[in-house]
């Protein structure tokens, strides 16, 4: 190893954002997300002023799925299909994991659609790693 190697940050190699940039972007990003703790904190304390949605197939939701959560999946998220709610509700929405982007699917079309949400990170995964409760059928 060098001593040019041995002087070299990977992680410094960018500089990291000002604090007045980086408060902004992380200000930012939680508005976009929230995560398991978060939700079920909520939902045990009767905060949830928010429609819980898991966004996945009606089969695989049935196999089990966040205990509270209505089943949406995000392909039958039409103008049609959320007309029921009313255009100030604000949703929730999960899907399989960090390797799926149903969640994100569905907080697009919601949003294309005018309401507020929040992706919900980690989805039923880490709702389960979490050992919060899940209804099966």
């Amino acid at each position: 190893m060098t001593v040019c190697e041995d002087m070299f940050s990977r992680v410094l190699e960018t500089p990291p954002a000002s604090q007045v940039e980086a408060r902004a972007h992380f200000l930012q990003k939680l508005s976009y997300e929230t995560d398991p703790s978060d939700v079920y904190a909520d939902i045990q304390n009767k905060k949830n002023d928010f429609t819980f949605v898991d966004v996945r197939s009606p089969e695989i939701y049935k196999k089990a799925h966040a205990q509270g959560a209505l089943n949406i999946p995000h392909t039958d998220m039409t103008e049609d299909q959320m007309s029921v709610f009313p255009k100030d509700e604000i949703f929730v929405v999960y899907c399989w994991g960090p390797g799926c982007n149903g969640a994100t699917k569905a907080a697009f079309k919601l949003s294309e659609l005018g309401f507020a949400v929040k992706e919900m990170i980690g989805g039923i995964e880490y709702w389960e790693k979490e050992g919060y409760p899940t209804d099966k059928n």
